[in-house]
């Protein structure tokens, strides 16, 4: 089930109505000022658009979430609680490295650029992240534009659409430069957001996508995230060939073949052979999904046993696909049949596929139950 991480930051959008360009280190004064908080309801109009849909929350005690998800009636879990009634950005910060390490499937947070920092600041690119517009500042490209906007990009992740990730970049100015009538602008990072992917619909109208022109793309950017003394497993179909095409080496288009520091150093390798060659090393595996079926483990790749899956682990396998091979799949999730119903499990959820150069999308993995 989609597991949704909340954060709401209370303050954040107070400083606007009373004139005060932010809220940073500005809170009580913009009370005083008779300032209301607004995250809350604007994440209100966000979740509004989520209620019904088979979705697990996990979120931070009281106001920053727990009280308005339990008022709209969400079965939530809490996973970090404030110290004290007035929270802090420690608290954000703290919150979201709990949600990272809990696996949530997308981060939503209600509040500005300085809330949008914390984030950027705690998991980097660890979780997918998607921000409720609710600060005075909202520089950053990390934002839907509404807080309804939020709501039905989530909606669509839950119901397995398929979306774009994209790296928003996380800005902020200088309030106090600000309030004297000069802007400065900094850059403090990336986070990776999820788009609506409008080059979907064109595949499903027109059929637009050439593999001949995606595939060397998927493998150019497969091939510069390779790193110095890793193995790399390479897994069984066309769209991987093609990331052996770009390193020049020979392929088993049915098999699964080593490569290390650009050189073929394994191939058509048993399950004994590639567990006996990647014993106590770093390992990473490529793999895609087979086209019309889906399945990522268990046809045609047996090779890739538990036991070489869980010494690679979860985290170091890339799938590489086309986004005409997954639009065929009509918004299926992909599949996994490896024989040990525990590993099928752990592997499940939403992983990033890599479909072109600097491109990937966000794609369910769950097996029918």
């Amino acid at each position: 089930m989609f597991r949704l991480g909340l954060i709401i930051n209370p303050i954040a959008g107070m400083g606007g109505t009373v004139a005060l360009k932010g809220t940073d280190a500005m809170a009580e004064r913009a009370r005083q000022l008779g300032a209301v908080p607004l995250a809350g309801e604007r994440a209100r109009a966000a979740l509004g658009e989520l209620v019904g849909l088979p979705l697990q929350l996990v979120t931070v005690a009281g106001e920053m979430g727990e009280h308005l998800a339990r008022e709209l009636g969400f079965a939530c879990e809490v996973l970090w609680r404030p110290a004290s009634g007035e929270t802090s950005a420690e608290d954000t910060r703290a919150a979201a490295q709990a949600m990272c390490a809990a696996g949530v499937d997308l981060l939503l947070f209600a509040g500005g650029d300085g809330t949008a920092r914390d984030l950027c600041a705690a998991v980097g690119a660890g979780v997918h992240v998607l921000g409720i517009p609710a600060g005075c500042k909202i520089h950053s490209g990390v934002y839907a534009v509404t807080p309804q906007a939020a709501g039905r990009l989530v909606a669509r992740m839950v119901r397995g659409e398929l979306l774009s990730l994209c790296e928003g970049e996380v800005m902020d100015i200088d309030e106090a430069a600000f309030r004297a009538g000069r802007v400065r602008t900094r850059h403090y990072g990336e986070l990776l957001v999820p788009q609506d992917l409008r080059f979907v619909q064109a595949v499903k109208l027109a059929g637009r996508e050439h593999a001949s022109l995606v595939l060397p793309d998927i493998a150019a950017e497969v091939v510069s995230r390779m790193e110095p003394d890793t193995l790399y497993l390479m897994g069984s179909g066309s769209t991987v060939a093609a990331c052996m095409d770009e390193l020049g080496l020979e392929n088993t288009l049915l098999g699964v073949d080593l490569v290390e520091n650009g050189r073929l150093i394994g191939q058509d390798l048993r399950a004994d052979e590639i567990l006996e060659r990647i014993a106590g090393r770093p390992c990473r595996l490529v793999i895609t999904p087979i086209g019309g079926q889906g399945h990522l483990f268990g046809r045609g790749n047996q090779q890739l046993s538990p036991a070489v899956i869980r010494h690679i682990g979860p985290e170091q396998i890339m799938v590489v696909a086309t986004k005409a091979k997954l639009a065929a799949l009509a918004g299926r999730a992909l599949l996994v049949d490896t024989g040990d119903e525990a590993l099928d499990l752990a592997l499940e959820g939403y992983r990033r596929i890599i479909t072109g150069w600097r491109d990937q999308v966000i794609y369910p993995v769950a097996n029918p139950r």
